[in-house]
C-alpha cells in the first residue's frame, strides 16, 4: 500500500532531490526535468500530489497532446524520460502502487544532425574577438579557443577554476556530467590564449574580487561567466565575422571539436572519452556529420565526381 501523504506532501520536489542527492544531476537537468513534471501536472490539471492517481489513460492523451505541440524529438524524448524516471522512484519509494509510464515507448528520434562550423569559420570567429576592445578581445579568444581545443561543455569551461591552469597544462581533469572525471586536452593555440588572458584577467575584477577561483571571473553573482553571457559574446563575434548567428552557440564549439577529429582520423571511442559521453551512440552522431561533410568535399573537388555531374557523352 502506498504511503499516506499530508496536504503538504510534494513527490515531484522527493524525486527531483533523488536525482541531486543519489545521481548527482546537474542542476540544468534538474530545472528541466522540474519544468517538464510541472508542464505535465498542468496540462492535465492536477496538483503535484496529484501526479501519483494518473493512469496509463492520462498518460497518453498528455504524449498526444505534446505530439500537437510540434515540439523537436530531443525535447519529447526529455519530457518521456522525466516522467519515467520520476513514476520509477515513486514505485520504488512507495508513493504509488503502479507505475502508469510502465507503456510508454521511447521517442523514436530523428536523425537530428549537430550545427557545426568549417574550420575556417572558427578562425574567422577568433579573428573577429579583435573588433572588442583589447581585454575583452583576449578574454573571449581564449573562450572560443578553449572549447574548441577541448570539447568541454559550455558549463565546465565558465566554472573551471583558475588554479586549474597556472601550470601551462597540457590536459584539464574535468569534472563532468554524473561527477565523472575525464581528462581534456589543451592544444599549443589554447595555451597560448590562456597565458595572454592571464595577464589581464585582472581587469574583469574588481580589488575586492582578487580571490576570485574561477578563470572567467565576473562580478556577477555566480562569481564565473554565466552561459548566456558567453552566447551573447558568441553572436557578437558570428555578426562581426559575417556568420549567421544562428548558427553560432557555446556548444557548436563542442561539436566541431568532435567533427573536426573524426574528420582527421580519430576513432569514436577516443572522441567519446574526451566529449565524456557516458553512451557511445550519442557521439555516433559526429560521424554521419563528418561523413557528410567528406562526401561533399570529394563532390565538389575530385575530378572524378566533376566528371560524372556532366553525364557521359
Amino acid at each position: 500500500m502506498p504511503k499516506t501523504t499530508n496536504a503538504r506532501f510534494d513527490p515531484v520536489k522527493q524525486f527531483l532531490q533523488m536525482m541531486a542527492v543519489e545521481r548527482n544531476a546537474a542542476k540544468p537537468t534538474l530545472e528541466a526535468y522540474g519544468r517538464d513534471l510541472s508542464d505535465l501536472a498542468e496540462t492535465l490539471e492536477v496538483t503535484p500530489t496529484g501526479l501519483l492517481g494518473l493512469g496509463e489513460a492520462d498518460l497518453a492523451r498528455y504524449f498526444t497532446i505534446l505530439s500537437e505541440r510540434g515540439l523537436s524529438p530531443a525535447t519529447t524524448q526529455r519530457k518521456r524520460s522525466a516522467v519515467r524516471q520520476f513514476y520509477r522512484f515513486c514505485v520504488a519509494e512507495n508513493l504509488s502502487s503502479a507505475d502508469p509510464s510502465r507503456k510508454i515507448a521511447a521517442a523514436r528520434k530523428g536523425l537530428s544532425l549537430p550545427k557545426i562550423l568549417s574550420r575556417v569559420e572558427v578562425e574567422a570567429l577568433i579573428t573577429a574577438c579583435e573588433a572588442k576592445n583589447p581585454d575583452q578581445a583576449t578574454r573571449l579568444e581564449c573562450l572560443i579557443e578553449m572549447a574548441y581545443a577541448s570539447g568541454m561543455r559550455i558549463s565546465e569551461l565558465v566554472s573551471l577554476r583558475l588554479d586549474a591552469v597556472q601550470r601551462d597544462p597540457a590536459f584539464l581533469i574535468i569534472k563532468g556530467k554524473g561527477g565523472v572525471e575525464r581528462l581534456v586536452p589543451l592544444n599549443p593555440s589554447a595555451r597560448l590564449a590562456i597565458k595572454a588572458y592571464l595577464d589581464i584577467r585582472g581587469a574583469f575584477l574588481q580589488s575586492k574580487d582578487q580571490a576570485n577561483p574561477f578563470l572567467f571571473a565576473s562580478r556577477g553573482a555566480e562569481g564565473h561567466l554565466t552561459r548566456r553571457r558567453v552566447g551573447q559574446l558568441l553572436d557578437e563575434a558570428a555578426d562581426q565575422a559575417g556568420i549567421d548567428r544562428a548558427r553560432v552557440s557555446p556548444h557548436v564549439l563542442r561539436h566541431a571539436f568532435a567533427t573536426h577529429l573524426l574528420e582527421g582520423g580519430a576513432d569514436l571511442r577516443t572522441v567519446q572519452t574526451l566529449l565524456g559521453h557516458a553512451d557511445i551512440s550519442t557521439t555516433q552522431i559526429y560521424t554521419h556529420v563528418a561523413g557528410e561533410r567528406l562526401r561533399e568535399v570529394v563532390e565538389s573537388h575530385h575530378p572524378l565526381a566533376q566528371y560524372a555531374g556532366k553525364g557521359k557523352g
